[in-house]
């Protein structure tokens, strides 16, 4: 007898594996393995969540107009190019299932984000890394990987789990000599971390090419990431395939009043990237005196560093030495990362913990 069986390129999949948020114990500690906010939820957005109550027994629009139009407004973009989603992930898979398929290749840059090898082969596709260059975005290599079955890039910006920056220059240069027929998708989720000088141009390339598309998230510096709100800006024929595939209903009223809200909490968003560049590069002058002792943090525009262990402290050693201390880190060996720690910059008493627990650690292991 025949038996059912997943389609093989749904079984080549590997799940994709959060960040912890509990020791291997059970105990529920200093959580920095998923990039969240150490400074919470802006008042405004918590309210205006909270005010929606009233309306839980309506559908929210499943068009989420408001949404979009304070969200052009903001940027100041077309509201009918933009498309929300579950969260930025939702509208990455909605890309691969809208432009790839069995026969084609998803490329996407070695250490990148997990969801893309995964985007690609739920639609059959064929997930194809390039090489990096020291753990950032290779242009060349990926320009190197292209052929004619070539269908989707997937690039963050900054990158994850790296935190690395690819310029306006580079990302024009890339974008320019890729085929036609090959949709550009420039992930931004980490983009209000970034500095105004190191605006990437990928908005205006979104506004002016018919194949780059630009994704975004409520979860990170918003402090929305309960809420899985995401979207994307790009061509109106790129958008239009996507709506055709996207689930109704996907953001619940309490998301998009509680976004629109935080469109408009500037000083929480300004703080917020204030707090992150202070401790960042605290935390990464505490690594680089580490240096000796072989710890080495990648340079980051994001709100986190990935903190690489080539001495005698090892990777895994000091994810479970900090969470013995009660901070939990991100391991990523599944990611070809088993000598590196993601490390969210959290509250100021969080990340200076971390960096006295690497220290003593460094110590014991010397």
């Amino acid at each position: 007898m025949t038996e059912l069986t997943p389609k093989p390129w749904i079984e080549a999949i590997s799940p994709y594996v959060p960040g912890r948020s509990t020791t291997d114990d059970g105990r529920k500690v200093h959580k920095l393995s998923s990039n969240e906010n150490p400074l919470g939820t802006s008042p405004q957005a918590r309210e205006a969540f909270l005010a929606a109550a009233k309306t839980l027994d309506r559908y929210p629009d499943a068009g989420a107009a408001a949404l979009r139009e304070a969200i052009a407004a903001k940027h100041g973009i077309e509201a009918d190019r933009i498309i929300h989603g579950t969260g930025s992930d939702d509208v990455l898979h909605l890309a691969a299932g809208g432009f790839a398929g069995q026969g084609d290749e998803v490329l996407y840059v070695r250490y990148g984000f997990s969801v893309y090898p995964i985007a690609a082969r739920r639609v059959g596709a064929e997930p194809i890394e390039a090489d990096d260059r020291d753990y950032a975005t290779d242009v060349d290599a990926l320009l190197a990987r292209v052929t004619p079955k070539t269908r989707l890039l997937f690039m963050a910006n900054p990158n994850n789990p790296t935190g690395t920056y690819t310029s306006r220059s580079e990302l024009k240069r890339l974008h320019a000599a890729l085929p036609k027929d090959c949709l550009l998708v420039v992930d931004q989720a980490y983009s209000e971390y970034l500095e105004p000088a190191d605006d990437d141009g990928a908005l205006d390339l979104a506004r002016t090419e018919p194949n780059v598309l630009v994704t975004r998230t409520f979860s990170k510096i918003h402090g929305l990431a309960a809420e899985r709100i995401g979207w994307a800006y790009g061509p109106a024929r790129v958008i239009q395939a996507m709506y055709k595939i996207r689930a109704p209903f996907n953001v619940s009223t309490a998301g998009q009043e509680a976004a629109i809200a935080a469109l408009g909490a500037d000083d929480f968003v300004q703080a917020s990237h204030d707090h992150n560049l202070k401790w960042r590069r605290w935390f990464e002058g505490e690594i680089a005196a580490m240096g000796n002792a072989g710890l080495r943090a990648v340079p980051s525009k994001a709100n986190f560093v990935l903190v690489l262990f080539e001495g005698k402290l090892t990777a895994e050693s000091a994810y479970k030495g900090l969470m013995d201390r009660g901070y939990i880190t991100r391991w990523l060996p599944n990611q070809g990362l088993a000598h590196g720690l993601r490390i969210t910059i959290g509250t100021e008493d969080e990340i200076k913990g971390v960096a006295a627990g690497l220290r003593e650690m460094v110590e014991l292991a010397a």
